[in-house]
């Protein structure tokens, strides 16, 4: 995974580590959407052992584990990964954190579940990426990816409106140039041997804060892909 690893990436949400698990903090976005997209992802999910890429301090990963699953969580990110550690061992929850790229889970048999939330639009290569990420997924294991449409309701809302004037999420957060189509999402997918099955979008509620999962794939939108 060393090709689709960008420095500053990584640098911008290890410094975030400290703020992770406040739901008031900078991460309060993704807290908000976390009930949605893994119970979308529990629905669909088959088999026990799950490998979480781009963890973070462990959002998903805590949540997966909650469901019960044999949970993997993988970053680079060194600072994310020790709040996620401190968090999960507060919590009692027995999730084996690692990090680095897909080569820290060579020794494990290969997953039956792999998620990547809100992260292929932060690699060089989505390509490069989704292929590791299937490289420890067992043939007919879901691949589970959420990331934001290249659209303008995106830029507006998402980039401008999120960062510059709600400020919900700290500036720079996101470039909309790497945004992806679904499109091309599934084109990438098929490309390293995953069929996109399903998709859905993820919008909040209005004047509720929580997020629900719909048809409008505009904004933000979650999908699944089978390896071949």
């Amino acid at each position: 995974m060393q090709g689709t690893v960008i420095p500053s990436e990584i640098a911008k949400f290890d410094g975030l580590a400290a703020e992770w698990w406040d739901p008031r903090g900078p991460m309060g976005p993704l807290h908000a959407m976390n009930p949605a997209r893994t119970g979308w992802i529990l629905q669909r999910m088959e088999g026990q052992r799950v490998l979480d890429i781009g963890c973070g301090a462990g959002l998903a990963s805590e949540a997966l584990a909650r469901a019960g699953k044999d949970v993997v969580g993988l970053d680079r990110a060194a600072a994310a990964l020790a709040a996620a550690r401190a968090h999960a061992a507060a919590g009692g929850l027995a999730i084996d954190y690692r990090q680095g790229g897909v080569e820290q889970v060579a020794d494990l048999p290969l997953f039956d579940a792999v998620v990547a939330l809100e992260v292929v639009e932060h690699v060089a290569d989505v390509q490069e990426f989704l292929a590791d990420a299937l490289s420890v997924l067992r043939p007919g294991g879901r691949l589970f990816l959420s990331t934001l449409n290249r659209t303008p309701k995106s830029l507006l809302v998402a980039k401008f409106g999120a960062e510059y004037v709600a400020r919900l999420l700290p500036v720079g957060t996101h470039d909309w140039k790497r945004f992806l189509k679904p499109a091309e999402l599934a084109a990438h997918a098929r490309a390293v041997g995953a069929l996109v099955t399903d998709i859905a979008g993820m919008a909040p509620m209005a004047g509720i804060g929580d997020w629900a999962i719909g048809r409008d794939v505009g904004q933000n939108y979650i999908a699944m892909a089978i390896k071949g």
